[in-house]
């Protein structure tokens, strides 16, 4: 089933900078006590981020790097009395292709490093889009 048209390449806008360096001691999601990050701006897309402002939420897309591509059923939460379940029903890392979602707020603006938070992702991972979070109104 796979041919040249079904594969795509990403680039990373961005490289997390984070106290988080492993994946165990990663919060599940950013609400359940994640720490504050930096994302680093390739300089190439420094423009691109010019026009966003403290205070300002925005979705990161990130590349979950240390995922394991071949998983397709997990136990939800890692909790083994749950049944497995397919991964595209659950918010596991490991899938076929382990793009991240996260709802941050602009924190700060140093040139073209941003302090975001919350935000569970650890050191390193690739950015690889940065979305203005719209209001109903914007939509």
């Amino acid at each position: 089933m796979t041919n040249d048209q079904d594969r795509y390449e990403l680039v990373a806008v961005a490289r997390i900078e984070s106290t988080l360096k492993d994946r165990k001691e990663a919060p599940r999601q950013g609400d359940e006590g994640a720490p504050d990050a930096w994302l680093v701006i390739d300089p190439r897309y420094a423009e691109a981020v010019e026009d966003l402002a403290v205070g300002q939420e925005v979705l990161l897309l990130t590349w979950l790097h240390r995922a394991d591509r071949t998983v397709l059923k997990t136990r939800p939460r890692n909790n083994p009395a749950a049944s497995l379940t397919g991964v595209f029903a659950t918010r596991s890392p490991d899938r076929p292709n382990p793009v991240g979602l996260h709802r941050v707020t602009v924190l700060e603006r140093s040139g073209s490093r941003l302090r975001v938070g919350p935000l569970e992702a650890i050191d390193g991972t690739p950015v690889v889009d940065i979305k203005p979070v719209l209001s109903n109104l914007e939509a």
